[in-house]
């Protein structure tokens, strides 16, 4: 099975050479100089001494593979803002979405109002929106419509199922709820989306048990997709929940690649090895196995997220209620202070660590920037009463920043053969976290050029060729003859990231041209506000379902 291609869009039949580039062709093998014409959307000549209407001069440049960010959170922004500045300035030209078990296909008009509420702080939950689809053909269907400036993949998500089948019931499913989430998560792939995402420390997704997931694994394998976890903890659980995902692909045969694999928290420091060692014998055993990492160490996250699976049974409206009750809320305090929410990864919150990224109520932006800590500090309250305040007077909507994570632990993951790369960035809130604008030309600048930890031509493996191969994208992910014109032009002595936790919006530097289906959109590090890319759906042909 493959994934299928859009081509032939408007600009894209103009026939460019990129003359003299160095050439990293994403497969990991040594650069090499050349000349690299596309025309009509292609790659149609990899020489010397090409020629074309239209030249780029590539002298001291390095022509590579367009990115993909194989963990993203554009469900909306691709719709909403289609010239998508923040992912082509860093040169990525396709993103998978649906991820963590949560968006917005397959819905109806109980669930979709509900995931609206329930989601506003990963992509906001614009005004006058028009939400004229419902299945995942329908929202694939809305992306072709709009135009995008970069393509995009999607990820059923297990957590929308759950909802549609039986909303936020923490049990397990009855049969006939189970074969509906069966039969939902099979149309899904039929209508194009490369796998399943699950999110199992997020509602309702964390209410399954393996047994749940093994089942619907088993439909992932059939249709030839792959799973990808949020699995239950990333903190004192780590371990346990990446040998559950490892043990259902085992048992069901589905692809696995695991999101955003972090070892955080104190529990976790300088255990990466851990984690390599149970990806190692997985893979010896012949699991089919990737996952992805983001450059930086503190996470991102919605402020419910926090809350005890408890607290989120029943949905945004029943999780509004309890925080308003004063024996709710005296229960969530010892779970979160005491006991170790599951929601925070079974650690004990520490409310320093945790700083508020973004809020929807315009009353509340003074908090942006601060940690919890700090605003319990500041007005002589418990860490725990400012945090569920902030909840209920913030409707759910509130994102934060968790300073958790461990610099050698970010490296040794990176430096395996099954790493590729992901974001995991939010493009909403007053200061979201700065790998939505910098994660790719941070790994070329900081850790590839500066610190060594990756050559360039694994640096761009990592983001082209390897992810290219997870998603069945044949003919992208490599500069090759006959292979779909997704490219990126840098300085490699330049490229780094210009967004940081203070201003996480500015725009990667030394990304001088990206093309995506032979189209320009960014052009001189400007962007262009061409939108050629398009939804790449997975078909039985290995052709774009139409």
């Amino acid at each position: 099975m493959g994934v299928g291609d859009a081509g032939g869009l408007e600009g894209a039949g103009d026939a460019v050479v990129f003359r003299g580039a160095t050439v990293v062709d994403g497969t990991g093998a040594d650069r090499y100089r050349a000349d690299v014409r596309i025309a009509d959307g292609l790659i149609t000549g990899i020489g010397r001494g090409l020629d074309a209407p239209r030249v780029v001069d590539a002298d001291g440049l390095v022509l590579t593979p367009g990115f993909i960010d194989m963990h993203a959170h554009s469900d909306l922004a691709l719709l909403l803002e289609p010239e998508h500045p923040a992912k082509v300035t860093q040169g990525v030209t396709c993103e998978v979405l649906g991820q963590d078990g949560l968006s917005y296909a397959p819905v109806d008009d109980t669930t979709l109002p509900a995931l609206r509420r329930q989601l506003a702080g990963w992509n906001g939950d614009p005004e006058g929106f028009d939400w004229d689809w419902r299945g995942v053909a329908g929202y694939l269907d809305r992306i072709d419509r709009t135009g995008a400036a970069v393509n995009a993949c999607y990820l059923v998500p297990h957590g929308s199922l759950r909802m549609l089948a039986m909303g936020w019931a923490n049990r397990p499913p009855a049969p006939a709820e189970l074969d509906r989430m069966r039969q939902q998560l099979a149309q899904g792939l039929l209508d194009g989306a490369v796998g399943m995402s699950s999110g199992l420390s997020y509602t309702p997704g964390m209410y399954a048990d393996t047994a749940e997931l093994v089942e619907l694994c088993t439909v992932v394998a059939a249709y030839g997709g792959f799973h990808a976890p949020h699995q239950r903890s990333y903190g004192a659980g780590a371990l346990e929940g990446y040998a559950e995902m490892v043990e259902i692909a085992r048992r069901t045969g589905c692809a696995l690649h695991l999101t955003h694999a972090t070892m955080n928290f104190g529990v976790n420091r300088g255990r990466a090895g851990e984690l390599l060692e149970l990806v190692d014998e997985a893979l010896a055993d012949g699991v089919d196995l990737t996952l992805d990492s983001y450059p930086y160490l503190p996470g991102s996250t919605t402020l419910a997220a926090l809350l005890p699976s408890w607290a989120t049974e029943g949905g945004p409206a029943a999780t509004l209620t309890r925080l308003a009750d004063p024996a709710a809320r005296e229960r969530i305090r010892y779970d979160v202070e005491e006991k170790g929410s599951d929601g925070c990864h079974g650690v004990v919150a520490d409310w320093a660590t945790i700083q508020i990224s973004g809020v929807r109520a315009a009353e509340l932006a003074a908090t942006v920037g601060r940690t919890v800590a700090e605003l319990a500090a500041e007005r002589g309250r418990g860490g725990t009463e400012v945090f569920l305040d902030l909840l209920r007077r913030d409707e759910l909507a509130t994102t934060i920043l968790q300073h958790v994570g461990h610099e050698e632990n970010v490296r040794a993951i990176m430096r395996h053969p099954a790493h590729t790369v992901g974001s995991d960035g939010l493009l909403v809130g007053a200061r979201p976290h700065p790998r939505a604008w910098g994660t790719f030309p941070r790994y070329l600048g900081y850790y590839s050029r500066d610190l060594g930890v990756l050559t360039l031509e694994e640096t761009v493996a990592r983001m082209t060729g390897r992810p290219a191969a997870r998603l069945g994208l044949h003919r992208r992910g490599r500069i090759a003859p006959g292979h779909h014109a997704d490219l990126v032009l840098l300085d490699p002595g330049q490229v780094r990231d210009a967004a940081t936790f203070e201003h996480p919006r500015l725009p990667a530097e030394g990304i001088e041209h990206v093309y995506v289906n032979g189209t320009a959109v960014v052009r001189q590090g400007r962007t262009t506000g061409a939108r050629p890319g398009r939804a790449l759906r997975r078909t039985d042909r290995g052709t774009r379902a139409l």
